[in-house]
C-alpha cells in the first residue's frame, strides 16, 4: 500500500513524508520544488518533479506505483500574496486540488486527506472555534482552500471516497532534531521571521496591527508543531484505513498567544534581542484564531508530544542556527574558491 503525497517536499509535507518513512510506509512525493527541497526527503523516497495538477504525471505515478491514498498539501499559502494574485491561488489551490481528485476517482483511489486551513472560518464568532463554525473566509487563500473542502465533499459523495480535512491552525516548529525545517526564503510565518532575527538575518521584525481588543493589542494565534501536525496526518490514514467516516477536523492546541507573547518567546528561548516595528494592520488579518480541539482529540489516535511554545521555539530557533551555519559556510566556501 503505497502513499501519494503531493508537495512533499516543502515545510509540512516533508516532516509528514519523514513520519510515514520512520513508520514504514511506502511513500511518493510530487513535488514542483518551488517551495520545497528533495535533499529534505528520507533516502529511498521516489520523487517526482512536476505539477500535482498535471493529470499525465498523476496517471502515470499513481499506475507505476500502486498508489491506494493521497495526502494533498500542494498549494499556495501566504494571505497577503493571495490579495494581491488571486487567481494564481485559485489555479494552484482549488484547479489542482480538481484535476488531483478527478485522476483518483478514474483510479479508484478512496481516500484522501486534504490540507486545509483555519483561514476558512475568517474572524470567528467564538472561540475557540469549533468545526462547525460559520466559513467565511477573509482572503483569497481561505476562500480557495473552502472551495476546495466542498468540491471534495461533493465528490467523496458521489463516488465513494472517504476523506478527513485537516484544517491547520498556526504551523510552527521544526524536526526535534534539526534533520528538517522551514528553509523557504521569504516565508512569512510568525516564528520563522522570529528566528531570523534572534539569528541576525533580519534587521527587525514587524508587527502588523497592535490596536486590536486584545490583552496587548496584537493578533493571538494557536500554533501547533508541525511534527505533532505530521503525526495527525498518519493517525488520520489509520483512521480512514480502519473504515471511519468523512470528516473535517481541526488542527491546534486550543490554546492562544499573542503575536506579542510569541516574539518574547523567542528572545528568551534564544536569550538575543531583536528590533521590534509596529505597523497598521494587513488586509486578511484575522484578529484571535484558538482552536477547538476536542473533535481531533476524540477521534484519532493522537496526543501531541510538542504543545509548549518555547519548545516550539527553540526547534525553530536550533533549525535556523543549522541553517545560517549551513548557508554561510556555502558562502564563505563560494568566496575562497
Amino acid at each position: 500500500m503505497t502513499v501519494l503525497v503531493t508537495g512533499g517536499a516543502g515545510y509540512i509535507g516533508s516532516h509528514t513524508v519523514l513520519a510515514l518513512a520512520e513508520a514504514g510506509e511506502d511513500v511518493v512525493v510530487i513535488d514542483d520544488l518551488s517551495t520545497g527541497f528533495s535533499s529534505y526527503l528520507p533516502e529511498g523516497v521516489p520523487l517526482f518533479i512536476g505539477d500535482a495538477g498535471d493529470e499525465n504525471l498523476l496517471e502515470g505515478v499513481i499506475a507505476q506505483h500502486n498508489i491506494e491514498s493521497i495526502i494533498h498539501f500542494a498549494g499556495s499559502v501566504v494571505v497577503p500574496d493571495s490579495m494581491r494574485d488571486p487567481l494564481g491561488y485559485y489555479r494552484n489551490n482549488f484547479t489542482t486540488a480538481r484535476n488531483l481528485l478527478n485522476v483518483a476517482v478514474k483510479r479508484g483511489i478512496d481516500r484522501f486527506i486534504f490540507s486545509s486551513t483555519a483561514a476558512v472560518y475568517g474572524d470567528p464568532d467564538q472561540v475557540p472555534v469549533p468545526e462547525h463554525a460559520p466559513t467565511r473566509p477573509l482572503s483569497p487563500y481561505g476562500s480557495s482552500k473552502l472551495m476546495t473542502e466542498i468540491m471534495l465533499h461533493d465528490v467523496a459523495a458521489a463516488y465513494g471516497m472517504q476523506y478527513v480535512t485537516l484544517r491547520y491552525f498556526n504551523v510552527a516548529g521544526a524536526d526535534p532534531q534539526a534533520r528538517i525545517g522551514l528553509a523557504t526564503v521569504g516565508a512569512t510565518h510568525l516564528l520563522k521571521i522570529a528566528v531570523e532575527a534572534a539569528t541576525g538575518q533580519r534587521a527587525k521584525i514587524d508587527v502588523f496591527g497592535t490596536d486590536y481588543p486584545t490583552q496587548d493589542g496584537s493578533c493571538i494565534r494557536d500554533f501547533i508543531h508541525v511534527t505533532d501536525l505530521s503525526q495527525a496526518h498518519r493517525s488520520a490514514l489509520a483512521y480512514l484505513r480502519n473504515g471511519g467516516a468523512s470528516t473535517t477536523l481541526n488542527c491546534g492546541y486550543g490554546r492562544g498567544y499573542s503575536v506579542l507573547e510569541t516574539i518574547d518567546a523567542v528572545r528568551r528561548v534564544s536569550g538575543r534581542s531583536f528590533a521590534v516595528q509596529y505597523a497598521p494592520r494587513r488586509p486578511g488579518d484575522i484578529m484571535t484564531m484558538v482552536a477547538d480541539t476536542s473533535r481531533i482529540r476524540g477521534l484519532l489516535d493522537w496526543k501531541p508530544q510538542y504543545d509548549d511554545l518555547e519548545t516550539i521555539a527553540a526547534h525553530a530557533l536550533a533549525w535556523e542556527d543549522k541553517l545560517f551555519r549551513e548557508r554561510h559556510g556555502e558562502l564563505r566556501h563560494a568566496a575562497s574558491a
